[in-house]
């Protein structure tokens, strides 16, 4: 994955301190590469004297045509003095990308009475001309460079903006159509392109079982790896050489398919015509491939796949998902929860040193392939994309690691603030059985990029959204 590259363009305006505007360029510019953000930063250097955005129409077309020419993802425009607004609302609008508002806290007026820079009043500004250009807007409360308040705003936009440029370039390998039974996996593709160009590539699962043999006969060092990897993280004892073979060989071809389609997630109809076709479980290859970042859903979940996509963006790619079914209730804990599936948990996530890749336990063919045990706890966020008749949302919500009894498949108990609130929203819609996981807290930043999806409305349970807003202010540092 590449990294996001950040359009930098602090601004000023003629009737207040250049020099000052000049030293907090400086200044924010360094504070927001000592973050910790993995991000390459495009800066105005060149473009003029102070490589600053000022009131010139000329330099609001160099600007955007380096932004373009360096393909930005998003861009920062710090106000370094009160700013120039219109020409940072010609910017935003030409360029179409996640925009950010924030400025330093003004000191006070020297001893003449004078005042350097009215940084606030210059955001009251320019946050009025975005809205009159129509471009949406990201704002960070006006506070001092060293204020943790700010370091949490902009380091959430970065990881809004990451979700944004990946939904946007979205495409899904579809391997096989969703299974009969499973109405809930419904998706309308034509409504997924038109409305968030969004791709499928459908193959069949003919296709991925002749490149799986294809693969299972050969000798490449990509298959070679894969089964090293499988016989090193995992116990293999209930199955056969022949069978760990056979789901390397799994995982090799959907991997391929992927990068030769430019497909960043895959969902797979895993069941049941896979396994009497291939004798295995595809739960495992999944597995790996979800810890490689190319997220696999079960079911043909195509909206599931989404999720998982926006949710590892918004982790900045530096956590795995985890695709579970809402299955049962916790059998003491009235906010308690199982997340389950077959055997599909990232095998990095585990409890166990060596967790069991074993045989289908609800199958008669008892097809060998899926990798089973209790993976971490801890605080973690569940997401679902979905919608039904034109209108779509996206659940969020926290929720915890808890203890709960063993059972087969990969599992975690987890218990959240209110679970009949929960179920309710989830049961009434638009939402089904399916939910993506992830140890980390990607709620805010998730919660703002859906201001950049249009047609995308957040549905935060908890927190709720005025506790979003309040904690972006800087509520709970």
């Amino acid at each position: 994955m590449k990294k996001l590259k950040l359009g930098y363009a602090p601004t000023r305006r003629f009737v207040f301190s250049a020099e000052d505007a000049f030293k907090y360029k400086v200044l924010i510019r360094e504070k927001i590469q000592n973050f910790g953000l993995d991000i390459d930063i495009v800066d105005l250097e060149g473009i003029n004297s102070e490589g600053l955005l000022y009131d010139d129409n000329i330099n609001a077309d160099l600007i955007i045509n380096r932004f373009k020419q360096e393909e930005v993802d998003a861009v920062f425009f710090p106000h370094c003095n009160f700013g120039t607004e219109d020409t940072v609302a010609r910017v935003g609008k030409a360029l179409g990308k996640p925009v950010l508002l924030w400025g330093p806290r003004d000191e006070a007026p020297l001893e003449d009475g004078m005042r350097l820079r009215d940084t606030q009043c210059g955001l009251f500004a320019t946050g009025k001309v975005l809205r009159r250009f129509n471009v949406p807007f990201s704002y960070v409360t006006n506070t001092r460079v060293n204020d943790p308040v700010f370091e949490r705003g902009f380091s959430n936009f970065i990881s809004a903006a990451n979700v944004v440029r990946q939904f946007r370039s979205l495409r899904i390998l579809q391997i096989g159509p969703r299974p009969s039974s499973f109405w809930t996996m419904m998706c309308n593709e034509g409504e997924l392109l038109e409305r968030f160009g969004i791709e499928l590539h459908p193959i069949t699962l003919v296709d991925i079982q002749r490149a799986t043999k294809r693969i299972e006969n050969g000798q490449s060092s990509e298959l070679a790896q894969a089964m090293d990897y499988i016989k090193e993280k995992l116990d293999w004892s209930e199955v056969t050489e022949a069978d760990v073979r056979r789901i390397a060989s799994l995982k090799v071809a959907m991997k391929q398919y992927a990068e030769q389609t430019g497909s960043t997630a895959i969902a797979i109809q895993c069941w049941s015509s896979l396994q009497e076709a291939m004798g295995i479980m595809p739960c495992l290859a999944n597995a790996i491939l979800t810890d490689e970042q190319i997220p696999v859903t079960c079911e043909t979940d195509i909206h599931g796949a989404i999720t998982s996509v926006m949710v590892q963006a918004a982790a900045m790619n530096e956590a795995p998902t985890f695709f579970a079914d809402l299955t049962v209730r916790h059998p003491e804990n009235a906010n308690g929860e199982l997340l389950f599936h077959c055997g599909n948990f990232p095998v990095s996530l585990s409890v166990e040193n060596k967790p069991k890749l074993r045989k289908h336990f609800l199958f008669d063919d008892h097809a060998p392939g899926t990798h089973e045990g209790e993976i971490k706890g801890g605080g973690m966020t569940l997401a679902r994309f979905d919608g039904d008749h034109g209108d779509y949302q996206l659940f969020l919500g926290k929720a915890k690691g808890i203890q709960g009894p063993y059972t087969r498949g990969s599992y975690v108990w987890v218990e959240v603030n209110d679970w009949p609130l929960w179920e309710e929203k989830l049961v009434k819609g638009p939402y089904v059985h399916h939910s993506v996981g992830i140890h980390a807290n990607v709620i805010p930043a998730l919660y703002e990029a859906c201001s950049y999806i249009p047609g995308l409305t957040p549905d935060p349970v908890d927190p709720t959204e005025s506790e979003i807003q309040a904690w972006l202010r800087g509520k709970g540092l």
